[in-house]
């Protein structure tokens, strides 16, 4: 059994492969040369100074210098995120599918193989294939945006940052293929459950960034005087929310910050945010979760991907049973 299901896939393995094979061939180059300009550039000296103390004027303009030049492979990050899905929907969605959609399944079923053997077999052997591709990519990822995480005020925690880096992706690749298996043994035929696998991929791994991850540990909440010098936000932090209050907690600027030295006045003769509603013990106000907390928040996510996976395969076998 474990000798057909290789002949079955060997195919679709050496495509995977050469496909990786090529996006590594064009990734490696721009990693390398981001690593050199970061070194070139004194970006990790100011990236040190910058966690220590957040505040070194003179290494701005080093990094506008480096976001300038590579601040546009974000979007190719963006692109990066959808490896995942496409490995679930060409890797699990057919596994099942495609057997049950040709009938093909029925000459192993008769040819002394239970439909249990059957299952563990190539679920086991995709799943080892996947979860290698899976700690591949995750580690190369981790490698490729390093410079661009350290230039970046948000650092590691920020939104799509997060989801390329770390054990996450081995978490959303896992659960992507097992969604595809799932999809394949209740619809049985390859399109649908391609497009099941697709809609069901994005709606929780969109679920799970908006509505749990803020919410893996209580945020924490910082506090700044208007009035003063000129403190900054800790660099790295997910910020979830910010604004300007009031003494009383009122907000009245939201998404912003404002500093006023002490005693400044307008040239209309009011206090400095008078014109905005601020009154004596106006202060900044940030929800945000520490940077810290980034392999805690990747641990978790991952479990949750991960136990997600364990359960749709679990029901994909316990479906299977009932295929004619």
């Amino acid at each position: 059994m474990i000798w057909l299901a290789w002949r079955q896939h060997r195919k679709q393995l050496l495509f995977t492969l050469l496909g990786f094979a090529a996006l590594a061939a064009l990734m490696i180059p721009i990693g390398l040369s981001m690593r050199h300009t970061f070194v070139d550039l004194g970006l990790p000296d100011c990236v040190r100074r910058l966690a220590d103390t957040d505040a070194a004027p003179d290494c701005n303009g080093a990094l506008q210098q480096f976001t300038n030049r590579y601040g546009s492979l974000n979007l190719v990050a963006v692109l990066l995120l959808i490896l995942p899905m496409l490995v679930g929907l060409f890797w699990g969605a057919p596994l099942v599918a495609r057997e049950v959609e040709h009938g093909t399944h029925r000459f192993v079923w008769t040819q002394g193989v239970g439909r249990i053997h059957w299952a563990l077999v190539k679920f086991g052997l995709v799943g080892v294939a996947v979860l290698a591709l899976a700690v591949f990519y995750g580690l190369g990822m981790s490698w490729w945006a390093s410079p661009l995480t350290q230039a970046a005020h948000e650092g590691r925690m920020g939104v799509m940052v997060f989801d390329l880096q770390g054990v996450v992706p081995i978490g959303y690749t896992l659960f992507a293929v097992a969604l595809g298996i799932f999809a394949g043994t209740v619809w049985r035929k390859m399109l649908p459950a391609m497009a099941v696998t697709l809609v069901g991929f994005v709606g929780v791994r969109a679920a799970v960034a908006i509505l749990a991850r803020p919410h893996y540990q209580p945020a924490r909440t910082l506090t700044l005087p208007v009035e003063g010098a000129d403190q900054q936000m800790s660099r790295g932090d997910w910020i979830l929310s910010s604004g300007v209050r009031n003494a009383d907690g009122t907000m009245v600027v939201a998404d912003t910050r404002i500093n006023c030295t002490p005693g400044s006045r307008t040239p209309s003769g009011q206090a400095c945010g008078a014109e905005l509603g601020l009154r004596p013990g106006a202060y900044n106000w940030q929800l945000y979760q520490p940077a810290d907390r980034f392999w805690l928040f990747q641990s978790i996510e991952t479990g949750i991907f991960v136990a997600l996976a364990v359960i749709l395969l679990y029901i994909a076998i316990r479906t299977i049973r009932r295929i004619a």
